[in-house]
């Protein structure tokens, strides 16, 4: 779902900036594009942190 959810995130970066700013242009919708691409790479890596702290933590208490 790696791909998916990074896709998903440069879509929604470029949404949000055409309704933040309708007259952007082609570079700013490009930017936010990669933004959102790279800002769910960081996100999803966190949550996978997340898990994986959790998953260690409920291991030592049993």
């Amino acid at each position: 779902m790696g791909l998916l959810n990074e896709i998903v995130g440069a879509v929604v970066a470029e949404e949000v900036l055409d309704k933040a700013d309708p007259n952007a242009g082609l570079l700013k919708k490009g930017m936010a594009a990669i933004a959102g691409f790279e800002g769910e790479k960081v996100i999803e890596e966190k949550v996978d942190e997340h898990l994986q702290q959790n998953q260690q933590a409920d291991d030592s208490q049993q």
